[in-house]
């Protein structure tokens, strides 16, 4: 047991109340969502819209088609955009979603704005096509269901007068465990160079995004690169298992696992994944552990919660509920999770409520990127004086430092990176770009970082495939990347090319 705290002049927490860890929870859930819509507001009109690279009205009526019905479709992908899909719709849901974020970060949240903020969420994820294909969208989905039940139906105010239920806190206990060994499990399987301890050698350079210290991460001596994997092992192989042991154990469990996505948060711009699996860890910890850290007045708001505090039977009732619930549905993620064909990143049912995860189950070893190039000239060969887009994320001059981006996330560099890997058939709203780049679409353009024909459109966009290396530091030139052209990955159009259907 945790001893004391000495001269102190308000009680010590109760070490099985669960008061500021509930705050803790919701504020940095607050957080992740905040930004989740951030990233909505800004890019979901060029990517999804009425004029995106992916019509939501499109999608929704193959899916109609498909199933038979509207009502078939909303029953399979549940989302408000089944009934308003038109633009001003998906920038209105965004901004809905923004505020009531913002309310959850500054403290105030209850079962209703909990309620509304998951199911306005997981409206863009059942619509968002491949740009909402990440395994985080529904790991937050299912966040957010389980913290509407850590608080009261309408008692807005960061410490109501119901206690933290405690079923909820082993939920989230029971998330991170699952999301955890999902991941090691899918690394264990998935890619000999995790078993052999030299994933490290590559994963910096090869990640989809890099950042600041990437490079410096990369370049480390190779024996600790290889402890860097051997830790990844620890913290997603053997703490989780400890979770639910007594909160020494816990609380180390905790740490441990919460060490390993600060590492990675600063080591790479993974979006708002990493911020995310902090959240369930968070309740590894008790009001005992926060006391010792956290500022004296919230720890003296905590106790003042404990003894006024109003148990609530229906509360715990459908905290009971909420655990039948997960339990029964966590039947098929685990029986994934214990196959030797498992998959990651899966729900089994249409509200995303529990799923299952993983993450880089494998590890390229050369990085490649496609870069999109347009030129005025009337010559489309290698002679023509072409220009690069530039991205945001993604690396393209060779002096450029990879930029710091996490949490948030650019949807398209993300898509970007796995097309790299495939081919422009595989993805094709990479034409779709090409035609809106050769009519210098105001909205598309927001995606990338600059637009190299600001006065009037390109006569010829390619797209070209590189292999990048992470140039030593220090090198004469000041690059920080190498590298070497492949392909053509999209040979030189122009908007007469019939592949180019313009609506223009």
């Amino acid at each position: 047991m945790t001893p004391d705290l000495p001269n102190t002049e308000y009680p010590v927490p109760n070490t099985s109340s669960y008061w500021i860890t509930r705050f803790m929870i919701l504020r940095f859930l607050g957080l992740v969502y905040a930004i989740a819509f951030a990233v909505a507001i800004n890019q979901i009109i060029p990517l999804i819209g009425s004029n995106g690279l992916l019509p939501v009205n499109n999608y929704l009526e193959l899916i109609t088609g498909a199933l038979g019905s509207k009502s078939a479709g909303f029953w399979r992908l549940p989302s408000v955009f089944w009934f308003w899909h038109s633009d001003t719709a998906l920038l209105t849901v965004a901004w809905i979603g923004f505020i009531l974020s913002c309310l959850m970060l500054a403290g105030y949240a209850n079962a209703i704005v909990l309620a509304v903020t998951w199911f306005l969420y997981m409206s863009f994820n059942h619509i968002g096509q491949e740009w909402y294909g990440y395994g985080w969208e529904i790991q937050l989905t299912e966040t957010g269901f389980l913290a509407i039940f850590l608080c009261p139906l309408l008692d807005m105010r960061p410490f109501p007068r119901r206690p933290t239920p405690l079923p909820i806190i082993v939920l989230f206990r029971w998330l991170i465990c699952r999301m955890m060994l999902g991941a090691g499990l899918i690394k264990l399987r998935g890619d000999e160079i995790w078993r052999n301890g030299t994933a490290l050698y590559y994963h910096f350079e090869t990640q989809p995004i890099p950042g600041p210290l990437s490079r410096w991460f990369h370049f480390l001596p190779h024996i600790f690169l290889k402890i860097g994997v051997w830790y990844n092992w620890l913290a997603e192989m053997v703490a989780p298992l400890f979770a639910f042991w007594p909160r020494i154990a816990r609380h180390i469990a905790g740490i441990v696992m919460i060490v390993l996505q600060v590492i990675l948060i600063l080591s790479g711009n993974l979006s708002f994944l990493n911020w995310l699996t902090i959240v369930p860890a968070l309740a590894c910890f008790d009001d005992g552990f926060w006391a010792r850290i956290v500022p004296k007045a919230l720890v003296r708001r905590a106790q003042n919660a404990e003894v006024t505090a109003e148990p609530s039977k229906p509360m715990m009732v459908t905290a009971w509920v909420a655990v039948c619930l997960v339990g029964i549905l966590s039947i098929q993620p685990v029986m994934n999770m214990l196959s030797p064909g498992q998959i990651m990143n899966t729900s089994f049912d249409p509200f995303d409520l529990v799923n299952t995860y993983g993450a880089f189950g494998s590890v390229g070893q050369e990085r490649m990127n496609v870069v999109f190039e347009g030129t005025m000239d009337n010559d489309s060969s290698d002679n023509a004086n072409w220009k690069p887009y530039i991205y945001k994320g993604l690396p393209v001059l060779l002096d450029q430092r990879p930029p710091q981006i996490a949490p948030y996330q650019l949807r398209l560099d993300w898509q970007m990176w796995f097309a790299a890997m495939s081919t422009p058939d595989d993805y094709p709203w990479t034409y779709t770009l090409i035609e809106k780049l050769l009519h210098n679409d105001s909205n598309i353009l927001q995606l990338f970082k600059s637009n190299p024909f600001n006065n009037q459109p390109p006569r010829y966009i390619r797209a070209v495939l590189y292999r990048y290396w992470f140039a030593k530091p220090g090198n004469p030139e000041g690059f920080f990347w190498n590298r070497e052209r492949i392909s053509i990955w999209i040979p030189p159009m122009s908007i007469a090319n019939a592949q180019l259907r313009t609506n223009y």
